[in-house]
């Protein structure tokens, strides 16, 4: 769910796995295992990344949260 919530606001932030990589700075394949739920973020690590793609990560976990209780 983390995963899926971090690539679509990457997507809408407009940004590529490598623009964000380079600006973390992290490797273009930890996004990617990131968006696809293979590597959990520490908390720092969620900070930077939502701090990077111009979204609280307390919006982040909100979103995951709510689906989570309609579930």
């Amino acid at each position: 769910m983390l995963g899926e919530e971090l690539k679509k606001a990457r997507l809408k932030a407009g940004l590529t796995q490598e623009q964000v990589a380079a600006r973390a700075p992290i490797s273009r394949e930890y996004v990617s295992q990131m968006e696809r739920n293979c590597q959990s973020p520490t908390v720092a690590m969620l900070l930077r990344v939502c701090h990077i793609l111009g979204t609280p990560a307390s919006r982040i976990l909100a979103k995951i949260e709510k689906r989570t209780r309609e579930n």
